[in-house]
């Protein structure tokens, strides 16, 4: 299979690149990813030189790129986006050029060569925010989101439904609920709290610290993903959680339970505009259409990120300077 990864430097995409290659050795692979600031080549360095991956610099909202690269492919996995809620607060506008324009390019590249089998990575931050007792999210949540990144998302999400109900692309979608684990950019909340940590600074609680997130160990999500890719049903969309909620504040006492730090390296700080204060995942579809759950517990993926980093810390330490 000649597979097109957008985003691919990114977080969740060199995970997934690593994952296939390991699962499947025979998969021709490329790469598209403009490496913007949580882009990083040195996420897949180890692939260089294997003949059946390649790395293409370049923008998805690029259309003429983008068609040139997609009309050799079998099937596309649309990672690209821009995904700090922050970053968006700050300047929309990056957001909907690559988060809207960049997936309606792609869309179009794969319906003008015969429908390219389309899976397209979201977020359960299209759904808003839950109350302490609401029910978790699940493929019939009706869309609300509260940022311009989660309005952004929601926007390529109805773009890729409407390409199946309109064209007939086969595609799917997965809305996952956030992250954790290896190669995470240092912004985000576990890479932050432990690189603060290891450099003998504070960790910053937006608020009183009871923001609630499902973590997801970014390794299950790959094998969620590789499922939907191979076995979804077309036209599908598919909840991917971790089955675990802790608190903000719950996450940095974790983490310095690891390190072997106090309380007193926590620091409170204003809590950012509209933030959400709750996410949950209802993963029951994709468990009993696909098979899948998550296999690596919270504490154990907390441990394995943890390490991860403390290994690491050339990695990290030259991406920081990005950091708003």
């Amino acid at each position: 299979m000649k597979l097109l990864i957008t985003g691919g430097a990114g977080f969740i995409g060199s995970n997934f690149i690593h994952y296939l290659l390991k699962k499947y050795p025979d998969y021709q692979i490329v790469n598209l990813d403009l490496l913007t600031y949580a882009g990083n080549k040195e996420n897949l360095k180890d692939l260089d030189k294997q003949k059946n991956y390649k790395f293409v610099k370049g923008d998805i909202a690029d259309k003429k790129l983008v068609e040139k690269i997609v009309k050799d492919m079998d099937a596309i996995v649309h990672f690209a986006a821009e995904s700090h809620v922050d970053r968006s607060i700050l300047d929309s506008a990056a957001f909907i050029h690559t988060n809207v324009v960049g997936t309606h390019n792609l869309l179009e590249a794969a319906k003008n060569n015969g429908g390219v089998r389309f899976h397209h990575v979201s977020t359960d931050e299209v759904f808003g925010s839950l109350g302490p007792s609401d029910q978790s999210f699940n493929e019939s949540t009706p869309y609300d989101p509260r940022s311009p990144y989660s309005a952004s998302k929601a926007a390529a999400d109805h773009l890729v439904r409407a390409y199946f109900h309109t064209y007939g692309l086969p595609v799917t979608i997965s809305n996952c609920s956030n992250n954790y684990g290896p190669y995470q950019f240092p912004e985000k909340l576990h890479g932050l709290f432990i690189t603060n940590l290891l450099e003998g600074k504070k960790v910053p609680i937006y608020g009183d610290g009871g923001q609630i997130r499902d973590w997801l160990y970014v390794g299950d999500h790959c094998r969620a993903l590789d499922l939907i890719l191979h076995q979804g049903k077309f036209g599908e969309t598919y909840c991917v959680g971790g089955g675990v909620q802790p608190t903000n504040l719950e996450v940095a006492k974790n983490i310095l339970k690891l390190l072997g730090l106090g309380e007193d390296k926590i620091e409170f700080v204003k809590d950012r505009l509209g933030h959400d204060r709750r996410y949950a995942i209802d993963y029951s579809k994709i468990k009993k259409e696909l098979g899948w759950s998550p296999e690596v517990n919270f504490e154990e993926g907390m441990k394995k990120t943890a390490e991860w980093y403390k290994n690491n810390e050339k990695w990290w330490k030259k991406l920081k300077s990005k950091i708003l």
